[in-house]
């Protein structure tokens, strides 16, 4: 599954494994119960992420894990949203710290 990441000027393609997405289930399972705690969205504390929030975070990982160059957590990550959010073709990962303006590119467009 092609996910398309993009960060300032940059942009990533990233194709997840489909087997990737059933495999790595029970560790999706546990990042949840992690947010289920609540989370510190850049200088928000959220009790309790929705499902887009979570992908946002998540996100913010993805766009960690590519600057340490971790392929595993990066299509760990890229997984993550792409089980979470159906229909997500990208995503716009702000690079600034503000976890809330991540944006994901649902349906048909991702360019």
């Amino acid at each position: 599954m092609l996910l398309n990441i993009y960060i300032e000027d940059r942009h990533y393609p990233l194709d997840v494994p489909e087997a990737l997405l059933t495999d790595a289930e029970e560790f999706f399972t546990r990042m949840d119960s992690d947010m289920d705690k609540g989370w510190q969205m850049s200088r928000l504390w959220v009790e309790h992420p929705d499902g887009t929030q979570r992908c946002q975070i998540v996100a913010e990982k993805l766009m960690m894990a590519l600057n340490a160059e971790n392929p595993q957590m990066v299509s760990l990550m890229g997984g993550y949203i792409l089980s979470r959010l159906p229909g997500v073709k990208g995503v716009r990962i702000d690079a600034c710290g503000e976890i809330q303006e991540t944006e994901f590119i649902l349906g048909a467009g991702a360019a």
